[in-house]
């Protein structure tokens, strides 16, 4: 068994934030009322996922002096905010799209594994006391999550408009995914 690490009063101040962001993210996907659109689910569902990861690169950009994390936490910032805004001026029209219980039960299925998953490694504890590093493995996961959550929707019959921002969204995550991977390289050699 590991012996946890001891974490710097900045590191539990950054982290205490994180949990909040946390939180919230997963109580805002978790209790959301379901229809029968898919479309409309997901939308509801994602945005607060969206929310997190600028929410989450707020508070790095509070603590860190790491020129390449500030950039990136910028991006993140920049590209979610642009994707939460294509969703809600969509919502209202893709909720039109309706689907069988069936596709939602199978939706469903999918989405509530998916974002098990998600839960549960973004709420592991900190491996490193670097808020840089912690910052770029959560938002991987997120990442990851997104992603696959992107896909799970793809896979129906879904709102016309909400394709090319799930297939934009999907791109911008994937190469966000492997810029982190870069940053975190970087991090772990210092």
């Amino acid at each position: 068994m590991t012996k946890a690490i001891e974490l710097s009063n900045v590191t539990q101040a950054y982290l205490e934030e994180y949990q909040k962001i946390l939180n919230k993210m997963m109580q805002g996907m978790t209790y959301v009322t379901i229809t029968c659109s898919i479309s409309e689910n997901f939308i509801k569902q994602i945005i607060p996922h969206q929310i997190a990861a600028i929410k989450m690169s707020e508070n790095v950009l509070r603590y860190t002096t790491n020129i390449p994390v500030q950039n990136f936490a910028l991006e993140i910032i920049k590209t979610h905010s642009e994707i939460v805004e294509n969703l809600e001026a969509i919502q209202n029209r893709c909720c039109i799209v309706q689907n069988s219980e069936y596709e939602l039960y199978e939706y469903m299925c999918a989405f509530k594994e998916i974002t098990e998953a998600m839960f549960q490694a973004m709420c592991s504890p900190p491996n490193s006391n670097s808020i840089n590093v912690n910052y770029i493995q959560e938002m991987i996961v997120h990442h990851q999550g997104g992603v696959r959550l992107a896909q799970n929707v793809l896979r129906f019959c879904i709102c016309q408009e909400l394709i090319p921002i799930l297939q934009c969204m999907i791109k911008t995550m994937c190469c966000q995914i492997d810029e982190m991977q870069k940053l975190l390289e970087g991090l772990q050699d210092c």
